[in-house]
């Protein structure tokens, strides 16, 4: 295993998870999401630009730069 333990890295997961995701073909998991809303939900929340994100941090603040420098 990796020194990395980032659980997104597929490197760091055991090998029967990576089979059982690989099986899925690239098929989502979920069935939820922006991608299944239909376009003109996804062009008016597009068009918020951000805003309709419930923000966890107020922007310019200090948690924010935080972050923002963590990436």
């Amino acid at each position: 295993m990796a020194d990395n333990e980032n659980p997104g890295n597929f490197a760091n997961r055991p090998k029967e998870e990576v089979q059982a995701a690989a099986q899925k073909g690239g098929q989502a998991s979920t069935t939820g999401g922006f991608a299944s809303m239909d376009s003109d939900k996804q062009k008016e929340i597009a068009s918020e630009g951000g805003k309709a994100s419930s923000g966890s941090f107020e922007p310019g603040s200090e948690k924010a730069k935080e972050a923002g420098r963590k990436g």
